[in-house]
Formats: C-alpha cells, structure tokens, sequence
C-alpha cells in the first residue's frame, strides 16, 4: 500500500461548521475503507493546517480519487504528499545508485 501525508485546511464552509469535525473524520475514514485504504492517523493542529492525516491506498489513483471525494464536499482542501518508509526508500536509493 502507499502511504500519503495530507495537510488538510478548513474551507469557510468546514469553518462555519466545525461543530461537525468529528463526523466529517469518520465519514472521511469511511470512505478510505470503502474505497480501498485506511486512515492510519488523524490529528487536529495548530498553526497553518487544521488537520493531518496519514493514509495508505492501494495506488496513486485511489488515493487521488478519495482527495477529490473528500474535496468535492467544501469543508476541506488538501496538500497531500507521497511518503516513503525505510524499506522503500533503501530500494529507491539502491535503484538510484545502480545508475
């Protein structure tokens, strides 16, 4: 599975409607099984993002899919990056380094 890092902010529309967080994540880890993936962690921040979360997808259009479900409801926008554990990365830089 690929692991993604997502910096999530609130839209004016998720703003007004904070009182709904709690719902919107579980709505928002619903729809990640469903589509495949799990929402590993969800953390609420401080600072220049409201919300991180780190998730795993089958492929990159899985998980590009579930951003832009999870978009099209107005609450949030996200940066998302692909993220590479230990294993993976040593494989890139040995494939890297074979060049």
């Amino acid at each position: 599975m690929a692991t993604y890092v997502s910096l999530v902010s609130w839209t004016d529309q998720g703003i007004r409607n904070f009182k709904d967080t709690m719902a919107r994540a579980t709505a928002a880890k619903d729809l990640a099984t469903r589509m495949g993936g799990e929402m590993k962690e969800l953390y609420w921040t401080l600072g220049p993002y409201d919300i991180v979360i780190v998730a795993e997808f089958p492929d990159d259009e899985t998980g590009t899919a579930y951003l832009l479900a999870i978009g099209a409801l107005g609450s949030v926008r996200t940066t998302t990056m692909r993220a590479f554990g230990q294993d993976q990365i040593q494989a890139i830089v040995a494939k890297a380094a074979a060049e």
